[in-house]
């Protein structure tokens, strides 16, 4: 009896096996490498040390002229920060392993009477400001910080504003702000990035917690297949996905 049970278990630990092996080989042979579908994003520890959380979607931003006591509808969307937020202390943070990396924001303001602001300020308080243009929005609009500015330092912490102004008559309308962190790339990471497909790359990034490398890597992959889903996958992990379908605007550069 005891030699029968010992042979049933061996069978059902090698079925088990080579069954895994299979999903594995299956999920490996998919040419696009679209692995994406249920994407979780593992967000790293939060820091200790901050004070006030930040912002990552604005409570009540309008366009120039409107009635600021005048509540937005539901339909409405705001000016808010493609970035993870920590649900317990309403956090955002995240981390980089780039000197310059790109920030995206969705922007629900012609370009006809708004300009944006984006500010990063170090550890030591100081700050730098850089303006850029809105041609083209509403939509999804990247600022990547110029590769002439002072790269983000390896183990520092900055904290970032972006902030939108009436054309009419420089008032801030809307601004959102959090905070980002460089990480030193790990070489084991290093290693299993150059031997990924583009949309594999996402997932890395996500499962290791390093936000803006792979949201850029999903953008990319959204402009160049229409077919991938790494993109919607992304801001669905971090409760972003009603911005998922929002078009991409071509512009804008951050100058001093």
């Amino acid at each position: 009896m005891k030699l029968s049970v010992q042979k049933i278990q061996i069978f059902l630990a090698v079925s088990l096996t080579f069954l895994s092996s299979i999903d594995v080989q299956a999920q490996s042979a998919n040419p696009n490498g679209q692995l994406n579908q249920s994407l979780i994003f593992a967000a790293p520890p939060p820091p200790k040390d901050i004070g006030e959380p930040g912002k990552r979607t604005e409570a009540g931003s309008r366009g120039c002229g409107q009635d600021i006591n005048k509540p937005l509808t539901s339909s409405q969307k705001r000016l808010t920060a493609l970035v993870p937020v920590y649900s317990n202390s309403e956090l955002v943070f995240g981390t980089t392993i780039t000197e310059h990396p790109s920030f995206v924001f969705y922007v629900p303001y012609p370009s006809d009477f708004a300009s944006g602001e984006f500010v990063l300020e170090d550890e030591a308080g100081d700050q730098t400001s850089y303006k850029t243009s809105l041609t083209g929005t509403p939509g999804i609009v990247n600022l990547r910080l110029p590769s002439i500015a002072a790269p983000l330092e390896i183990g520092k912490q900055y904290r970032w504003y972006f902030n939108i102004y009436c054309q009419k008559d420089n008032q801030i309308i809307a601004n959102v702000e959090g905070y980002v962190k460089r990480e030193q790339l790990k070489p084991a990471l290093k290693t299993q990035l150059e031997k990924s497909s583009p949309s594999q790359q996402v997932n890395l990034y996500a499962a290791n917690g390093i936000w803006y490398e792979a949201l850029s890597a999903a953008s990319e992959l959204r402009r160049t297949n229409s077919q991938d889903t790494s993109w919607t996958a992304l801001l669905k992990a971090v409760g972003l996905n009603d911005f998922a379908t929002e078009p991409k605007v071509e512009c804008c550069n951050l100058e001093n």
